[in-house]
């Protein structure tokens, strides 16, 4: 997770003009980048970002979006001089439950300021449900998906068909409103670098100290960058785990999990957005592959050879891409 903020708390974004230009210079950079961007939601002087970053090049993505957009903001606001504070918080995120849970906190801010928590949460449900500079919106089908978010993991979390898994979500973070998750907003409290267990907080910790300290050369975690994998390599090696040739996954098939193994696989491991993995298998657009990604955990609950088959594929993934991890200078 990632939140920045305004050096000096003024308003960020003045006006939707700006929030409309951060939401396109975020888009452009999530792909640039090798984003997979989750969620985001945008308040008057800060925002909130969460990610994944394959290939382990958070600052440099940060960076590039925070320069894009004071680059902007100055020219057109007549300033000069840096606009973010600069030192924005990030941490990391242990597992799909925490993930879960701080996927509600982050889409709850909107109307979690002072004013917005006098009103009865009937009006809050409404606000929320309509907040333009909120990623919570096309979520729950209120408003078209973009094709730079990464929707599947997070509302296969809230369980389900693909038919019930927006109305689930929906559920789950609205009834943030009426009950505070106080254990969640006390964990994050924690600890400054990781929302987690103990054990995951003391790791994290650990980690972060040795390097802090020494830079220590052996820790492989740190000195060592996952390099996305090219994405005919990840088709190839899907095509043979399953005993089908490459050319199957062009072709569309009614019921056929096929093409959602192949784009998961390709978003994953070859660090390509939606958009790209539905140009890459000939699927017209990122919406058509997001709707594949949300069947694909239906598919693999009924099959349990399939799901052995996507355990076997991943592993194989995962060790090319580790063999063609490079270090960092």
């Amino acid at each position: 997770m990632i939140g920045d903020h305004r050096f000096d708390q003024s308003p960020l974004f003045a006006d939707d003009k700006d929030r409309a230009r951060f939401i396109d210079q975020l888009s452009e950079r999530v792909g640039r980048h090798q984003i997979r961007l989750y969620l985001y939601v945008l308040m008057t002087n800060h925002f909130h970002l969460v990610f994944e970053t394959p290939a382990g090049n958070c600052s440099t993505f940060m960076q590039a979006l925070s320069t894009a957009y004071t680059v902007y903001y100055n020219r057109r606001h007549h300033r000069h001089g840096h606009l973010l504070d600069g030192r924005y918080k990030a941490k990391l995120v242990e597992g799909d439950r925490y993930l879960l849970a701080l996927s509600r906190y982050v889409h709850l801010n909107p109307v979690q300021t002072q004013s917005e928590r006098a009103k009865p949460n009937r009006e809050r449900i409404s606000t929320l449900r309509a907040y333009r500079w909120s990623s919570f919106p096309s979520y729950i089908g209120k408003r078209r998906a973009h094709e730079f978010v990464d929707y599947c993991p997070i509302l296969a979390m809230a369980g389900g068909s693909a038919d019930e898994q927006p109305k689930r979500y929906r559920s789950f973070v609205e009834s943030g409103l009426a009950n505070d998750d106080i254990e969640f907003q006390e964990l994050l409290k924690l600890s400054p670098r990781s929302i987690g267990g103990e054990s995951f907080r003391t790791w994290i910790d650990h980690l972060h100290g040795k390097r802090s300290k020494d830079c220590n050369r052996e820790d492989v975690s740190f000195r060592h960058i996952t390099e996305p994998l090219p994405s005919n390599t990840v088709l190839e090696t899907v095509a043979n785990a399953l005993g089908v040739e490459t050319t199957s996954f062009m072709v569309r098939r009614r019921n056929s999990p096929l093409r959602a193994i192949a784009a998961s696989m390709l978003i994953r491991f070859a660090g390509i957005s939606q958009r790209g993995a539905a140009v890459f298998l000939g699927m017209g657009t990122g919406g058509a592959v997001s709707a594949q990604l949300r069947k694909l955990p239906v598919w693999l609950a009924a099959n349990a050879q399939l799901r052995k088959a996507c355990g076997n594929i991943e592993k194989s993934l995962e060790e090319l891409r580790s063999s063609n991890s490079r270090p960092i200078k």
